[in-house]
């Protein structure tokens, strides 16, 4: 228990950017409907399965062009 509470002030931070990463990726998801690759659907699971590396998946290979 020691030893989490010493990777708290770096771990805090990751989760936070983590969440706000999601979070801006599903609300673009949800507001435009044209991706490069895939779908809808495939994007919202991608995104919330793959935490962290989802949404930078997205932003970087599926958001379309506005």
């Amino acid at each position: 228990m020691e030893d989490l509470m010493s990777y708290l002030p770096f771990l805090i931070p990751i989760m936070v950017i983590e969440v706000a990463l999601a979070a801006a990726a599903l609300v673009h998801i949800f507001r435009h409907r044209t991706y490069r690759i895939g779908n809808q659907v495939l994007w919202v699971i991608v995104v919330v399965l793959f935490q962290i590396i989802g949404p930078i998946l997205y932003f970087t290979l599926g958001k379309g062009d506005d």
